[in-house]
């Protein structure tokens, strides 16, 4: 099962959603959303664009667990 932690990322680096939403451009409906797990199509525009904003490798806010 694929999982985001892009909860556990924010949390551990002092990030609010909101924050995130304004580096990103992209709206705060969108990243709550990737933030509470909710997405069932990952869009890759929308990853690339928080790692951009977050400065981080997609492997820090993704997890796989069989």
């Amino acid at each position: 099962m694929i999982r985001l932690t892009i909860d556990k990322y924010l949390d551990s680096h002092g990030i609010t959603r909101y924050e995130l939403a304004k580096r990103t451009g992209i709206r705060f409906h969108i990243i709550d959303n990737y933030y509470k797990n909710k997405v069932v199509r990952y869009d890759s525009y929308v990853l690339n664009k928080i790692c951009d904003a977050l400065e981080c490798d997609i492997s820090e806010l993704i997890e796989y667990n069989k």
